[in-house]
């Protein structure tokens, strides 16, 4: 098939350097567009171009269009397959997140700290009521004691009276300071500090305390808490007994076996971690100080002490007379009843 064109125009078939005799099919427009060269033709200067021209250069267009939408298509399929594949994967925590775990840690130490050191129920009216009962009623740890030994000595000599246990026939003889003590007899130590319990022991030791105060404290007493334990004798009671009168340093409480078994009777005190009564000293005064308020550290001493010597026995609890009575969790649970003692059953004679 032939292409006519009218006379006067210029073949665009001919400027396009496409070949007139080639015959046009359905697949002309692919053909023509494979010969068209990569450089397009200036149509601006080309006045009525052909028909066969626009066709070719449509279909190029069109196919150009297609590739484009292909290639857009399988790129969102991609992004598709990669949503799904992050979306299936654990994601890490954000920045938030771990702040949110940092606080809930935070707080659960601090509520921990809070059960752990939570004061007792009723604590304040049970010290009221010892303090009203111990008012009316004079205890042996009003007039003789650690804290009374020397009361009249110099700073010095009082402090050593103090530290050495203060028995006053010690202060009587003549033994008011280590260098007195160092040339004393051992036996007469011990005589005169007899019948104090282990007498013997704490002669011996005596000997030995007044010896390291005269070598390294200049015939004085040391002034902190390790310090004091390091002494031959001296537990953390006497230490902290020592500091609080002797040197006036509050840094813990002095707790002995009177307020080792009241505390335990009023229930103020539990071994760490679990509800069971401590088990030595030691342990209640670390119960003890996680909520008892620190003006009370020094007083609690002599007045658990007193209460212990004239109501609160060890073997014989006056709960009867006991003002406090119904706030204890222990009262007339150690006291003997008329009803449990037994008779002997009385043997006939043959």
């Amino acid at each position: 098939m032939l292409v006519k064109f009218p006379i006067g125009q210029l073949n665009p078939l001919r400027y396009a350097e496409i070949s007139l005799i080639m015959p046009i099919t359905r697949y002309s427009s692919k053909a023509l567009a494979l010969n068209i060269k990569q450089e397009p033709p200036n149509l601006e200067a080309v006045p009525n171009q052909g028909s066969e021209l626009i066709t070719a250069v449509s279909g190029s267009e069109t196919q150009v269009f297609v590739r484009k939408k292909r290639v857009k298509r399988e790129a969102d399929e991609e992004n598709s397959r990669s949503d799904r594949v992050r979306k299936s994967k654990p994601m890490p925590p954000t920045h938030p997140t771990r702040t949110n775990v940092v606080t809930l840690k935070r707080e659960s130490v601090t509520l921990g700290s809070f059960t752990s050191s939570e004061s007792p129920e009723n604590w304040e009216k049970v010290l009221e009521g010892i303090r009203h009962m111990r008012s009316s009623e004079d205890a042996p740890v009003d007039s003789v004691g650690c804290e009374k030994a020397g009361s009249s000595l110099p700073p010095k000599e009082r402090r050593f009276a103090v530290l050495a246990g203060a028995v006053q026939r010690l202060l009587e003889n003549g033994l008011l300071d280590p260098y007195s003590i160092e040339k004393a007899d051992e036996d007469t130590i011990k005589n005169l500090i007899y019948p104090v319990g282990f007498y013997t022991r704490k002669a011996s030791n005596l000997k030995k305390v007044a010896n390291i105060c005269i070598e390294k404290y200049n015939g004085d007493i040391p002034s902190s808490l390790e310090q004091l334990l390091e002494l031959p004798g001296i537990g953390p009671k006497i230490a902290h007994l020592v500091l609080h009168i002797a040197w006036n340093d509050v840094q813990g409480i002095c707790v002995d076996t009177h307020v080792h078994r009241i505390c335990n009777r009023l229930g103020w005190v539990t071994r760490a971690g679990t509800n069971q009564k401590t088990k030595s000293p030691e342990e209640t005064r670390e119960a003890l100080q996680k909520w008892l308020p620190k003006e009370e550290w020094v007083s609690i001493n002599p007045l658990l002490v007193g209460f212990g010597q004239t109501i609160c026995a060890p073997l014989r609890p006056r709960c009867g007379v006991c003002q406090i009575n119904s706030l204890c969790p222990s009262a007339f649970k150690e006291a003997p009843s008329p009803s449990s003692k037994s008779k002997k059953p009385v043997r006939e004679k043959l």
